[in-house]
């Protein structure tokens, strides 16, 4: 019996890729030592090497979960395991494939298998839109290994996939691929047979745009270098140069060095454009970061200081936006970490400002730095270990919790500063509060006014 239409077109794809596929197919590596990035997965002896049958020892499960952002690889790394074990290669996706498509493919799985000796691999991407009753129904075919199930997610699968196939499949998780991996790609792109064949040449500057736009996504870079080489050609160019690359990927190029003095003053007039309450230049300015590829961990960083330097104790809860948006983007990454960026941003430039929390450990650091210091009160030096008491130590102490206001008047500080004051709350947002309190607790604990 002849294998199914749909599996035999799969194979016959999967044997040459036509001069007309998209330049990221026909550039799909053939094997895993032609894989840039992933390293960690392709190490000598990792379950990668084993399944395709590089490394001693056994194959490992017949089920593997690729868990990692798009453009990473996963489509080509199951791709690489149906070359290298000289297997059936069958694509479905979870978006438009159902049950009935699947039982398809493993029917002709079981009979390739029994009639030719061939071995099917089913990738089967955007596992995660699979409903419970759909992923039962890759069960049967995992366990008994009539296909190599090679899965892929951009979500969570603890969430995501069902704990019987979990169980049962080997999780690898994808990282994020860096611009040297993206430029290794769009360097061999431009030269290899299967792809430009040194048609066109990319100048530097173009180089580092296009690695803007792509994100860390080889898809996104292979198909921005595509239509920006066919453009210079119809253009009888024979570089892609910057303007071609803006005029078709429809994104301008942002005057933004990540190492240089952009990324320096483009940070700075964010953070005063914050201080300065304008939140439509702070928004600006966090859009150009953003459109350059910035780091969103160094603006979630810079939006903490912010919280401290600028607002403090005006608005108590800008510091904890700020964290928690630096703690958001550490867990989602961009895309969707601009949205909570911004967030930040706007919440912050709109919130009273008081620098006094600044100031205040200015002034004290400078006290302690020119040599006010002077030793701690007796009364107030730890007074639990044995013989500390014979020293004198905690002699005097007045206990505030004893006291109905709860405030002792004593001396806290150093001889030398006791009627320094270095705190000098504004009556901004919520720091009048603030300063009521203080200048309550400096009358009662008796500090005359310096």
């Amino acid at each position: 019996m002849e294998p199914d239409l749909f599996t035999a077109a799969a194979e016959e794809r999967q044997e040459k890729e036509p001069s007309s596929s998209p330049l990221a197919v026909r550039m799909r590596p053939r094997t895993l030592d032609e894989v840039v990035g992933q390293q960690h997965l392709l190490k000598p002896g990792s379950p990668l090497r084993r399944l395709v049958g590089e490394a001693s020892g056994p194959a490992g499960p017949s089920s593997v979960l690729l868990w990692g952002p798009p453009g990473t690889g996963k489509t080509t790394l199951a791709y690489v395991v149906s070359k290298a074990t000289d297997a059936r290669f069958v694509e479905l996706s979870a978006i438009t494939a159902g049950v009935k498509e699947v039982r398809a493919v493993i029917d002709g799985a079981r009979r390739a298998s029994g009639g030719y000796g061939k071995e099917t691999v089913l990738f089967l991407d955007e596992i995660h839109r699979f409903s419970k009753a759909q992923q039962d129904s890759l069960l049967p075919a995992v366990e008994n290994r009539w296909v190599t199930l090679i899965a892929a997610t951009t979500e969570n699968p603890y969430f995501s996939v069902i704990s019987p196939l979990l169980s049962r499949s080997l999780l690898l998780t994808l990282e994020p691929l860096t611009d040297d991996d993206i430029r290794s790609l769009i360097r061999r792109a431009l030269t290899d047979e299967r792809g430009l064949k040194e048609a066109v040449t990319l100048p530097e500057e173009t180089e580092s745009h296009l690695l803007r736009i792509a994100g860390g996504d080889a898809r996104r870079a292979l198909t921005a270098l595509e239509a920006a080489a066919g453009a210079a050609l119809d253009k009888g160019e024979a570089e892609i140069g910057l303007t071609t690359l803006e005029e078709t990927v429809d994104r301008a190029a942002v005057k933004y060095d990540r190492d240089g003095d952009q990324h320096y003053d483009v940070a700075s007039a964010l953070i005063k454009s914050i201080r300065g309450s304008d939140v439509d230049a702070a928004l600006h300015y966090l859009a150009r970061m953003i459109e350059a590829g910035e780091d969103p961990r160094f603006i979630a960083r810079r939006l903490m200081i912010s919280a401290s330097e600028d607002i403090g104790l005006a608005d108590p809860t800008a510091l904890q936006t700020a964290v928690a948006a630096a703690q958001a983007v550490a867990m989602i990454g961009f895309p969707e970490a601009a949205l909570t960026l911004s967030h930040a941003t706007i919440a912050l430039a709109l919130a009273p400002k008081s620098n006094a929390a600044t100031t205040a450990i200015g002034a004290a650091l400078e006290d302690v730095r020119k040599g006010h210091a002077g030793p701690v009160p007796a009364h107030l030096r730890d007074s639990h270990y044995k013989g500390a008491t014979k020293l004198g130590h905690g002699q005097g102490y007045v206990y505030p919790h004893d006291l109905p206001e709860g405030i002792a008047a004593q001396q806290y500080a150093p001889d030398e500063l006791k009627d320094r004051e270095y705190y000098e709350p504004t009556r901004h947002g919520a720091e009048a509060r603030y300063a009521d309190a203080v200048e309550w607790t400096r009358k009662n604990l008796g500090r005359k006014r310096s």
